[in-house]
């Protein structure tokens, strides 16, 4: 048997006594998307002291919990999930329509948001976006860690995210976008000074090593996956720029692991050469991650498309 509330909602099948104000739910859905009432204050040009009192409103009618405070920003509660799927499309439609019926009909939508990797955004991203540039699709771009460019999304900074991992929690959607694949790499001299030998891993003991960090992100996944084991050593170069990191290589100093991508044409050329070839190399999956909904600003479905389009032959 199902418990109803005072308000005339029901455990299942929640239905209303009154109706619910929409600022209340657009409020509701802009802290449901962001993580974060100071962000959903942010995007909505309000007080955040205004955004509290909205959804503890909201709660109060509705009879339920929608947020678990966190030290950092806020969790969906179970009830706020259901909520946000049933208003979700509504209001995105109801936002177009509002949104189209207010502005000039020649105004340009606004400027797309995009961020990720900045050795991804510049070989592979960049050039790959020019036809709609030309269509006038207007972009901002901002290279970066993968984390803090996630916080940035969250808080309404950027519209499409490329993250390196697919984000933990319900407040943002990701999907693959592409595979990149890691190589074990180094200058024509070193590689012949190396030859043939039984073991790799071994024989690059004395070679330098040039690394995008201190702790070998790349390098220490390369070497757990190909070779079963742990690597310890230290870089003798550290960039934390992944295309200076391959010119060092290129130039001669030492070795390195780089996603095959962003050195295609110096392996084909013979600038760089394979150290290594394994049956099996270790694979990172990117993925195209934004807030849940469909954005007020038609072109940014637009760019997300293309993008899953175009990575298809990154």
């Amino acid at each position: 048997m199902r418990d109803r509330n005072t308000n005339g909602s029901e455990e299942s099948g929640q239905t209303f006594g009154a109706p619910l104000d929409l600022n209340l739910l657009r409020t509701f859905l802009t802290v449901y998307r962001t993580g974060s009432f100071t962000a959903a204050a942010r995007l909505l040009g309000l007080s955040q002291p205004t955004v509290t009192t909205q959804i503890r409103t909201l709660e109060r009618q509705l009879g339920r919990e929608l947020f678990e405070r966190r030290a950092r920003g806020v969790t969906p509660a179970p009830y706020a999930d259901e909520l946000a799927a049933r208003i979700l499309q509504p209001l995105d439609a109801l936002a177009m329509v509002a949104g189209a019926a207010g502005g000039a009909e020649d105004a340009p939508a606004e400027p797309v948001h995009l961020a990720g990797p900045a050795e991804l955004l510049s070989r592979c991203v960049l050039p790959g976006l020019a036809p709609l540039v030309d269509k006038g699709v207007r972009l901002r771009i901002t290279p970066g860690l993968t984390e803090p460019l996630l916080e940035d999304l969250r808080a309404g900074r950027h519209d499409l995210v490329i993250a390196t991992f697919r984000p933990r929690g319900r407040t943002l959607t990701a999907v693959p976008l592409n595979d990149e694949e890691f190589v074990l790499v180094a200058s024509p001299a070193w590689a012949q000074r190396l030859g043939a030998p039984a073991s790799v891993a071994a024989a690059l003991h004395g070679v330098p090593l040039v690394a995008y960090a201190d702790d070998l992100p790349i390098v220490r996944r390369y070497w757990r996956h190909v070779f079963g084991r742990r690597l310890v050593r230290q870089p003798a170069v550290t960039m934390p720029d992944l295309n200076a990191v391959k010119a060092a290589v290129a130039g001669g100093t030492g070795f390195t692991v780089l996603p095959r991508y962003l050195c295609v044409e110096e392996l084909r050329s013979g600038t760089l050469v394979l150290v290594h070839d394994p049956d099996d190399p270790p694979i990172n999956t990117s993925f195209l991650v934004q807030r849940p909904g469909t954005s007020g600003n038609p072109h940014v479905a637009l760019v997300r498309d293309h993008l899953l389009q175009a990575a298809r032959d990154w």
